[in-house]
């Protein structure tokens, strides 16, 4: 019985060491599959090497510091873009441009004033929840079918003005400058923002004689919207 029992232990030791001797034998081929153990610093290249740029938690940090400077570089250019565009103020200065109004984004009336042999006062407000600016130039005011237009009543632009709330813009339309009785009786005008807008309005302003008209720039203050001849 002695000798069976130290062959059965034996025989078990042998499985044992032979157990262990294949775990041995596992954990050095996986070591050989995965390449370096884990939380080894060699193991950062490797997984950046396999994954594409910005897939990775540092990929994508460094992708998102990328697009955050090309960000901060086109806010910067199109902060100089407006500030090296705008209008003109004629001392060396330049006033940045928003959006620009058309004769829809507008309020308009006219007012017939006596001051300088008779004039219509155009008076202009941005419509409710509207903010827009008028150009540092001559309203289009036309007269009649033949689309005759007023000339210049002032030497110089005037400046841009924002139109928002309660801010009013006049300008000033002397309908007859030429001596005589000639012209053509008319009882409404057209008026537009520049040449190139596409919505002109037609505003009544009674009875008036059309020969060689002008108009002024726009202004704040109507009391500067006189047409002088």
């Amino acid at each position: 019985m002695s000798g069976n029992r130290r062959k059965a232990l034996l025989v078990s030791a042998a499985l044992v060491g032979g157990a262990m001797l294949m775990t041995a034998c596992q954990d050095t081929d996986s070591d050989k599959v995965t390449g370096v153990p884990q939380g080894s610093s060699s193991a950062t290249p490797v997984g950046n090497a396999a994954t594409p740029s910005g897939s990775s938690t540092t990929g994508g940090g460094k992708g998102t510091g990328k697009d955050s400077g090309k960000g901060s570089d086109t806010t910067g250019k199109g902060t100089e873009d407006g500030a090296g565009s705008g209008v003109d103020t004629g001392n060396g200065k330049r006033e940045p441009v928003g959006q620009s109004c058309g004769a829809n984004d507008i309020s308009w009336s006219t007012r017939s004033e006596s001051q300088a042999g008779g004039y219509i006062l155009i008076i202009a407000k941005a419509k409710s929840g509207i903010t827009c600016d008028l150009p540092a130039a001559l309203p289009t005011v036309a007269f009649g079918s033949d689309g005759t237009e007023a000339g210049p009543a002032e030497q110089s632009v005037g400046k841009q003005i924002t139109l928002s709330g309660s801010t009013t813009a006049y300008a000033g339309v002397n309908p007859k400058t030429a001596n005589g009785d000639g012209g053509k009786e008319l009882d409404s005008i057209i008026v537009a923002v520049g040449d190139d807008d596409p919505n002109p309005v037609s505003l009544p302003v009674g009875t008036i004689t059309v020969d060689d008209p002008i108009v002024t720039n726009w202004h704040t203050a109507p009391a500067d919207a006189v047409p002088f001849s």
